[in-house]
């Protein structure tokens, strides 16, 4: 385990922490992975142990996964969502409530990186899972937990419907998600892009592809107290 003053000056040849993050804007900064050799992910875990705000640690993959649990041992860590948060005790909720929805079991992945932001993040949150278009009875049959919900994030690839049936039928604001799940010409998620910047419904909010990061932090900016 490397001691966190010993890894400062190094840290600082390669990334700037912001530390001050949390004091600025609410919110701590998340470490993205991807790009990151193992190496400079367990130094940068090193260097966050002993900060006392959540560090989420993004997209990371089973070799970088393991350069972090080394330094940080005990840090939460859900292998579905590429997702690692240090510490791992999860925030008292408050708030108001965040839904998720998965339209499918393969949107999963990116509909936990989603739900797990927002819960780290400080909102309570709910998952709801394989409920989309192609049987419209199983989210008509969430209503009661949707119409509850401050904020609905919604996971969807292929065609990327769920979103506006969604919208038209809640009140609350919808961040639609859209997956790269789908056959050759759903574009690795394009094509349900553009349906979600085309939906019919108001009050619905596009983010990335994949980027169920950036749709939990939204969600808990929209639901904050």
């Amino acid at each position: 385990m490397t001691e966190p003053s010993s890894v400062g000056s190094a840290v600082d040849a390669f990334a700037q922490l912001d530390h001050e993050r949390t004091k600025r804007r609410g919110y701590p900064e998340a470490i993205y992975c991807t790009g990151k050799t193992p190496e400079q992910l367990g130094m940068i875990a090193a260097a966050v142990r002993d900060q006392p705000y959540v560090t989420l640690f993004t997209r990371a993959n089973k070799e970088q996964a393991a350069a972090i649990l080394a330094e940080l041992p005990g840090a939460f860590h859900d292998q579905d969502a590429h997702l690692l948060a240090w510490p791992p005790t999860i925030p008292d909720a408050t708030g108001g409530l965040v839904v998720v929805l998965a339209a499918g079991t393969s949107d999963l992945p990116v509909a936990k990186e989603a739900q797990l932001t927002a819960c780290y993040l400080g909102r309570p949150t709910e998952l709801i899972v394989d409920v989309g278009v192609a049987g419209l009875h199983r989210v008509l049959g969430r209503l009661d937990v949707l119409r509850q919900a401050r904020v609905v994030i919604v996971a969807a690839g292929m065609d990327g419907a769920l979103p506006s049936v969604v919208a038209g039928l809640i009140a609350a604001p919808v961040v639609a998600l859209h997956t790269s799940v789908g056959y050759g010409a759903a574009f690795d998620g394009l094509a349900a892009l553009l349906a979600m910047l085309n939906a019919c419904a108001p009050g619905v909010a596009v983010v990335n592809i994949d980027n169920g990061y950036g749709a939990g932090h939204l969600a808990a900016q929209i639901a904050a107290p």
